[in-house]
């Protein structure tokens, strides 16, 4: 996992296609833009614009990928994100689903949490639980955008 802010990232130490979204980060202007999936490098490179309302942890299930690696950016708001290191005991909820590249935990052990604010960026490899949208205080709306890259181009 990695964690930063996009105006003080030194790209070069990642690999070409995680500077490639943080370029697409960086570089976009999210306000324009309506909620939805848009191509970076067609389906091996693309990010979702999210708007969401944050919840409890207790309301949201850990997840993990295994195809994709999560490049999670905070336009707006606040919000926390827990994440542990998946060591395979953890309880699953739902089976892994192919389609989506996504399984569910019913919990994490050892979970600590991201505070986001805007700006803040958050890079979850397979082998990092991850639990998006917590609410740091209160719920409230968050803009977010998930750069979804796969793990071939790594």
């Amino acid at each position: 996992m990695f964690f930063g802010h996009i105006s003080k990232v030194n790209k070069k130490e990642y690999p070409v296609a995680i500077q490639t979204a943080l370029d697409y980060l960086a570089s976009t202007n999210f306000d324009c833009m309506e909620t939805g999936r848009y191509p970076i490098k067609g389906d091996l490179i693309y990010a979702q614009v999210l708007d969401l309302e944050t919840k409890d942890k207790s309301d949201i299930l850990p997840e993990v990928h295994r195809q994709y690696l999560d490049v999670q950016y905070l336009h707006s708001g606040k919000e926390r994100i827990g994440v542990a290191a998946d060591l395979g005991n953890n309880p699953i909820a739902k089976n892994y689903d192919t389609e989506r590249d996504i399984l569910f935990y019913t919990d994490m052990q050892n979970e600590i949490e991201l505070i986001m604010r805007p700006g803040n960026f958050a890079v979850f490899f397979p082998e990092d639980i991850h639990r998006p949208a917590s609410m740091d205080g209160q719920s409230e709306k968050i803009r977010k955008i998930v750069v979804k890259v796969a793990i071939s181009e790594l």
